[in-house]
């Protein structure tokens, strides 16, 4: 089966061909398919944000979608970064830019609980929404970057059992742990993908 990745995410793209690639699952990127629309995230929640991607990007392909939402949540920020982990702090931040800004507001800080959060959402060739399932990474935020693999807040992201980051642990022990894997798993055994199959065109 071929389901197209609505991202132009690089890094999120390898992990979801390397995850589904297991099911018999063909990912194919933006770039397979001529581009995908540019959808304005303006939901609150990341299952809005990861619905609606779907279901834009299948209607204007005309093919199913997997499309997903993902975030850092700090205990001690209320939640933040949350749906704007991609966004936090501004345009003009970089992934390095962004892991120190989070660094400064839990200086001091004792609660470093944290956990990432992942939803996986699918919709058929028509742009009609499947389902979508949540997955999560527990875990705590380091008072350091460490580790040169990985992106976003993996640098800082040390998940529960473990003393090193995501970016320290590397591709093949993060995607045993990670939320996206999580949710992939969770999409599965809530019979998504088996919904998307038996709504395909014969």
């Amino acid at each position: 089966m071929k389901i197209v990745a609505a991202t132009n995410n690089k890094h999120k793209l390898v992990e979801l061909k390397t995850i589904l690639s297991q099911l018999g699952i063909e990912v194919l990127s933006a770039a397979d398919v001529g581009g995908i629309p540019d959808v304005v995230e303006d939901k609150d929640t990341f299952e809005g944000n990861a619905c609606k991607k779907a279901m834009e990007s299948a209607a204007h392909l005309g093919m199913p979608v997997l499309s997903d939402d993902s975030g850092l949540c700090v205990e001690a920020l209320d939640g933040r970064p949350g749906v704007f982990s991609a966004r936090y702090g501004g345009p003009g931040l970089d992934d390095q830019g962004r892991c120190k800004k989070l660094m400064t507001e839990l200086k001091d800080c004792d609660n470093r609980r944290a956990y990432f959060a992942c939803v996986i959402a699918l919709a058929d060739h028509n742009g009609q929404l499947i389902g979508s399932s949540m997955g999560k990474c527990l875990g705590h935020i380091s008072d350091e970057m460490k580790g040169e693999e990985g992106f976003g807040y993996d640098p800082l992201f040390i998940p529960t059992d473990y003393k090193k980051s995501f970016a320290e642990l590397g591709e093949e022990i993060k995607n045993s742990l990670s939320h996206r894997k999580n949710a992939l798993e969770k999409a599965i055994s809530d019979g998504l993908f088996n919904k998307l199959k038996s709504s395909s065109p014969t």
